[in-house]
């Protein structure tokens, strides 16, 4: 697992320079949110709104960025996706779906500002072929049980994390900065939502690419979202999409 974490973090710095620079069964408290979170899953649309108007220009480094995350958030939801199928264990399929409309947020503001999209709609396929090596680094590492799997998530949202802030302290722009800062809030989220899963489990997960400072402040953070800790759940509550206030915060 060291060894896929050092090459995951390798192969993302090179992409960054290149772009310019269940073993246990479902309970009834996970089946009830599992329904109610497809009941809501139906209501995730781009719906544009004031939120919503982009204006301005990019830099050639914030065009990268958003090219990286939007195939980085795709590499999230294939990865949730495919652990879903073979461990059957709610938090994938939740966290999946929340992966799912932060792609449409980067994508909408692409979108606004007439970048073509490069994310394929075949799962585990990228325009970046980095990305389809650590989809199947990443899911190979998750065979291996549904602990690692679940680590493998809590690695992704870190990851994501660092990639996100980077990424905000390099731009001016104010829609990238709404956009950003809300997935940012969402990545806490779902790492805090593996960190509990794991703890069900009787396992703790230790961070490798933030530092354990920040992972403990993260830990202590106010949840912003309506989730039951390692149940993590959509709010729909007049919500968009298109800025990353989708109904999965």
């Amino acid at each position: 697992m060291k060894i896929r974490k050092l090459l995951f973090v390798a192969f993302l710095a090179i992409a960054s320079i290149l772009f310019v620079s269940c073993s246990e069964t479902i309970s009834q408290v996970e089946e009830t949110l599992a329904t109610a979170d497809e009941e809501k899953s139906s209501e995730i649309a781009l719906a544009p709104g004031d939120s919503c108007t982009f204006s301005g220009d990019l830099t050639d480094a914030e065009i990268a960025g958003l090219m990286e995350m939007r195939e980085e958030e795709k590499l999230a939801h294939d990865v949730y996706s495919s652990f879903f199928e073979t461990y059957d264990y709610v938090i994938f399929d939740n966290i999946s779906k929340s992966e799912s409309a932060h792609t449409s947020a980067v994508l909408y503001l692409m979108s606004g500002y007439g970048l073509e999209d490069p994310a394929t709609d075949e799962e585990g396929v990228f325009s970046n072929p980095i990305f389809s090596e650590l989809f199947a680094s990443l899911t190979e590492d998750g065979s291996a049980g549904l602990v690692e799997a679940l680590k493998v998530g809590a690695f992704i949202e870190e990851f994501d994390i660092n990639d996100l802030q980077n990424h905000l302290e390099e731009t001016q722009n104010e829609d990238v900065i709404r956009v950003y800062s809300n997935l940012l809030r969402g990545s806490k989220n779902h790492l805090k939502a593996f960190t509990f899963a794991l703890s069900r489990q009787g396992e703790t997960y230790t961070p490798t690419v933030i530092s354990e400072e920040e992972y403990k402040e993260i830990l202590e953070e106010s949840n912003t979202s309506e989730w039951t800790p390692g149940y993590y759940y959509y709010n729909s509550n007049d919500s968009t999409t298109c800025d990353g206030t989708g109904p999965d915060f």
